[in-house]
């Protein structure tokens, strides 16, 4: 039999545990939601196709009044802002949890689809907790 050709099915580019635990504000369902789903966040670059350890570079928001940094994630690539850069990555906890543990000291805080429907936010301290529990 000759290979047959697979669908494949699209990513989805959403977590619907992380989208219901924002509607509910509930940290509890949220930590839960960040173990064990992806995240979505804004890439300044995407990553190379062929390259499966080159994920992008992440986009942050610097404020210019206090150069205070912030992590956007978002549960639904549907929520990022159009004013935000156009490319989206879908990351895994771990990848989450490595790349708060990395920046750390620099981010002050990280924003849970920041421009609705259901905005949150948290130290990243209190996500690492959350993502080792």
């Amino acid at each position: 039999m000759a290979g047959k050709k697979r669908d494949k099915k699209p990513l989805e580019f959403r977590n619907t545990q992380l989208a219901d635990a924002l509607q509910t504000q509930d940290m509890a369902a949220l930590a839960f939601a960040l173990r064990h789903g992806p995240t979505i966040v804004p890439l300044l670059r995407p990553g190379q196709r062929d390259d499966p350890r080159d994920s992008g570079d992440v986009w942050t928001y610097r404020d210019p009044g206090t150069g205070d940094i912030a992590l956007l994630l978002f549960s639904d690539a549907a929520n990022k802002p159009a004013a935000l850069p156009a490319a989206v990555g879908l990351q895994s906890p771990g990848w989450l949890r490595a790349f708060l543990g990395t920046h750390e000291a620099h981010i002050t805080t990280v924003f849970f689809d920041i421009a609705g429907p259901h905005p949150m936010q948290a130290a990243p301290a209190d996500l690492i907790a959350a993502l080792d529990a």
